[in-house]
């Protein structure tokens, strides 16, 4: 039979549910390590120690761990179905327990019911009646000789267990069911099945647990016909082993298959995961050992034929390997000694991050629109699968109403547990829509391009690129062993939405995060092109909708209108004129009392960084006008109006029966989002009380943050300064060349090189607003200095210390949740066209990024320890 996994004859077997202590006897041998394999190792990795081996009369089949007990299936024993055990599994809670065999069957028990029949009679089992095929009489007339009950020894003790009728599923799959498993948390708290047979299909199985375990048919997972023979499974990532060598790798989230790997020269016949290594049995007696990038760190002889079943487990402080073979044995192996080495991490190129970034930006993770709900899910799998790949442990965090995942990652540092510090970085992974219909891009938004020094790409700055920086920069210190710091990633996918369900997310998985010493964001930009930043200061924001209905339709003004009529429009009009006075001054009472005072060390930084602008760009203005902006939009608060809306169609004519206006209000530190929201809604409404009106409001406050105020002299900023000086010692002339000539390796666009990126408002350097083909850009290496470029001093120099105008929900939020001081390091630079067309980061940005952050991830530990 092509997809028979043992060497044993066709005839009936029988399953055996045993535990340790059963009729085995003991054989302790030495693991034998074998030259030669199809997939050599690639580094040097400990071996796991050979603790205990037993022996049995029969082959072992299969093997699940429970409750500080083997239990194994093999070709003789207890569980009297016909057929042998080719799969055996036994759920954390060990309510039920779940077999298959070569009958194509999946059969479950319930371990927590207790059976009232009385005992079988093993003599009328199905594997003692007559086969049609097997029974039957060959040449000569001769019927092949059977096995009695007598001649078969037995395991001792134990329980005998009955499969009742009715939790018999026929036909689970066309052909042997080799393997089970079980997996909860994949879709939401419901647990699967997971089932791989000799069809070549893996099947997930939905679970009733009020029907004694009942399944039904969830999904097929299939590529080819050759028998799936092995499963294993590591948080939403599945391991399926196949004929011929292959282990293919499984996407649960996404259900894609998403790599083969080719492991052995001959089946593989067992799997499992532990240790953060993959562990294979072939065909052959040899195990080998995977990392999480899919190289072979280890290879050794565990029986000697073949491989027929393995499991994992942590007993007694160790974590164990146990494996079962055709050689009639049981092996327990230490595989905590591989632990230390488990990961060889390459070095992982600037390049490579580039192209990881092209990847990420492939997916159009628009979390405003529902039609990219799925593009959204792939773009948080695909993150999350590269945490993995650098050995993180990593979990989708559900939100409410099934909003965007948060993606959780957690790296562990090398101190010692109880004196490790933990640093989480928060970010993005969702981006606001980039709608290329009116060709307004000058390439598609979502395939990154690299043009003169700078990427494209929607996404590329806000802020898939400074998230992958930063997993790079924690990438590079495993590589040296240099991570001393446990790293926590929270990456959600409803920032641009006003981050819907981010913290009830955070606040359900607390106790998962674990505590946090320091938060680090980077989600903004420098002022201009040329000065480094670091940002201590957000405002907070109340976004709002106010809505004025009439129970009359839409009328025409020539026909109907008169001062008897109260208008929508003209009711809100009033409204709204209500809250803002003379000068732009809001009129909500007690609006300013709690607006703090700049100090005079802020005067003083705000000068200083209009001194520095205007050394580059003269044009500014002068230092106490372009002082005066900052603290305007950075330390005052104030009311917007954004739009208006109105029903019926737009003539002139018509009196509208609703109006609609969006408006927003933003906070500075010391102010509460919510207090302010409260007075905003009291203001609106005795504004229009005070009309007189028949028409009635409605006001929806979409969604508030709270502003944000950091310490500039606490440790994780001093430790960003001098990462910042470090990474930017060069002075800018030298940086601009290797920017714009000095990348052979990028691609050209193939667009209209007449075009240029578009200038945006908030860009205050004008050195970067220049056409890819300017002749005033197209410098040679040789070339003395850059045309028109003005480069800050070569000598090191301290970044700005600003403060921004804009909002992110997240950062006080978490900073309360934890109580933790919390630093934002601005990435890009004023000109990315962050939220507008043509968005880019200049690759130097991204590659200085990742040598900052890896700086703080290695030092920031050390100034606790200096204290």
């Amino acid at each position: 039979m092509a997809d028979q996994p043992s060497t044993t004859t066709a005839s009936k077997k029988r399953k055996v549910l045993t535990d340790a202590k059963g009729s085995f006897t003991e054989a302790p041998i030495q693991p034998v390590i074998s030259n030669g394999s199809h997939s050599d190792p690639v580094g040097e990795s400990p071996q796991p120690k050979l603790l205990h081996k037993v022996k049995n009369k029969r082959s072992i089949l299969a093997l699940a761990v429970a409750d500080a007990k083997i239990y194994a299936g093999t070709q003789g024993g207890e569980i009297l179905v016909q057929g042998s055990v080719l799969g055996l599994f036994i759920p954390t809670n060990i309510k039920l327990l779940f077999s298959s065999g070569g009958d194509a069957l999946v059969n479950w028990y319930d371990l927590s019911q207790k059976d009232t029949r009385p005992l079988p009679d093993l003599a009328s089992h199905p594997s003692q009646r007559n086969h049609r095929f097997f029974d039957s009489k060959g040449p000569g007339g001769v019927r092949t000789p059977r096995s009695s009950m007598e001649d078969e020894q037995l395991a001792t003790g134990g329980q005998t267990l009955e499969i009742h009728k009715d939790h018999i599923l026929q036909y689970a799959h066309y052909g042997y069911v080799y393997c089970m498993l079980l997996a909860s948390g994949l879709y939401g708290d419901q647990e699967i099945l997971l089932s791989g047979g000799g069809d070549g299909a893996i099947k997930l199985w939905q679970l009733d647990q009020m029907n004694c375990g009942a399944i039904t048919p969830l999904a097929s997972l299939e590529n080819g016909d050759d028998s799936v023979l092995a499963l294993a499974l590591n948080g939403t990532i599945l391991y399926g082993g196949r004929l011929e060598g292959e282990i293919h790798v499984w996407d649960l989230d996404t259900r894609q298959l998403i790599r083969r790997v080719k492991a052995h020269s001959v089946d593989v016949l067992a799997l499992s995961v532990g240790q953060g290594l993959i562990l294979s049995g072939g065909a052959n007696g040899i195990a080998k050992k995977f990392n999480s990038r899919y190289e072979c760190v280890g290879r050794w002889e565990a029986h000697e034929q073949l491989i027929l079943a393995s499991a994992t487990a942590a007993y007694k402080g160790m974590d164990i390997y146990i494996t079962g073979g055709n050689d009639n044995s049981i092996a327990i192996w230490d595989i905590g000694v591989c632990a230390q080495a488990r990961i060889k991490h390459p070095e992982s190129s600037n390049e490579e991050l580039l192209e990881s970034l092209k990847r990420f930006v492939y997916y159009r993770t628009v979390s405003s629109k529902p039609e990219y709900t799925e593009d959204c899910r792939r773009g948080a799998s695909w993150l999350r699968n590269l945490f993995k790949r650098f050995g993180a442990d990593t979990e989708m965090l559900n939100t409410e109403d099934n909003r965007n995942p948060v993606v959780y990652a957690r790296f562990h540092g090398k101190m010692p547990k109880g004196k490790a510090k933990r640093i989480l970085f928060y970010g993005h992974y969702d981006i606001v829509s980039a709608d290329n219909k009116q060709q307004t891009w000058d390439a598609d938004p979502f395939d990154m391009q690299s043009v003169n020094g700078y990427v494209y790409g929607r996404g590329v700055s806000d802020n898939k690129g400074p998230v992958l920086a930063a997993v790079y920069a924690v990438a590079d210190l495993l590589t040296k062993q240099q991570l001393n710091s446990d790293i926590v990633f929270l990456i959600e996918g409803e920032e641009e939405s006003g981050s819907r369900g981010f913290e009830r997310a955070v606040q359900k998985n607390k106790e998962l995060i674990g505590g946090v010493d320091w938060i680090i964001l980077a989600n903004s930009y420098w002022l201009d092109d040329y000065f480094p930043c670091l940002t201590y200061g957000l405002r907070g924001v109340v976004h709002a909708t106010v809505r004025i209905e009439s129970k009359r339709p839409d009328l025409h003004s020539g026909v109907d209108g008169s001062y008897l009529l109260n208008e929508a429009l003209k009711d809100l009009v009033a409204v709204i004129a209500a809250l803002s006075g003379p000068r732009g001054r809001v009129q909500i009472p007690g609006f300013y009392d709690s607006v703090l005072a700049v100090t005079a060390e802020e005067n003083e930084r705000f000068d200083a960084i209009s001194k520095t602008l205007l050394e580059h760009n003269p044009k500014l203005g002068d230092v106490r006008r372009l002082t005066e902006s900052f603290k305007a939009r950075w330390t005052q608060p104030s009311l917007t109006i954004h739009h208006t809306k109105t029903s019926g169609a737009p003539t002139s004519s018509i009196i509208p029966r609703s109006a609609t206006a969006a408006l927003s209000v933003r906070l500075v530190p010391n102010q509460s989002a919510m207090a302010i929201q409260n007075s905003l809604d009291r203001v609106i409404r005795e504004a229009f009380d005070k009309l007189e009106s028949s028409n009635k409001v409605f006001i929806d406050f979409d969604h508030t943050a709270d502003p944000w105020l950091g310490d500039p002299s606490n440790e994780i900023f001093t430790t960003l300064e001098e990462a910042v000086i470090e990474a930017w010692r060069l002075g800018e002339q030298e940086q601009q060349k290797s920017d714009l000539v000095g990348r052979a390796t990028m691609n050209e666009l193939t667009r209209d090189k007449s075009k240029a990126p578009p200038k945006t408002s908030s860009t205050l350097g004008n050195g970067s607003e220049r056409s890819s083909n300017d002749p005033a850009i197209a410098v040679k290496f040789d070339s003395p200095s850059l045309p028109e470029q003005k480069a800050p001093l070569a000598s090191p120099r301290k970044p700005l210390y600003i403060r921004e105008g804009g909002s992110i929900p997240a950062i006080r939020f978490l900073e309360k949740e934890f109580n933790a001081p919390a630093a934002h390091l601005p990435c890009g630079q004023a000109s990315d066209s962050a939220h507008l067309d043509n968005e880019r980061i200049r690759i130097s940005n991204l590659y200085k990024s990742r040598e900052i952050f890896r700086k703080v991830f290695r030092d920031l530990h050390l100034k606790e320890l200096l204290k």
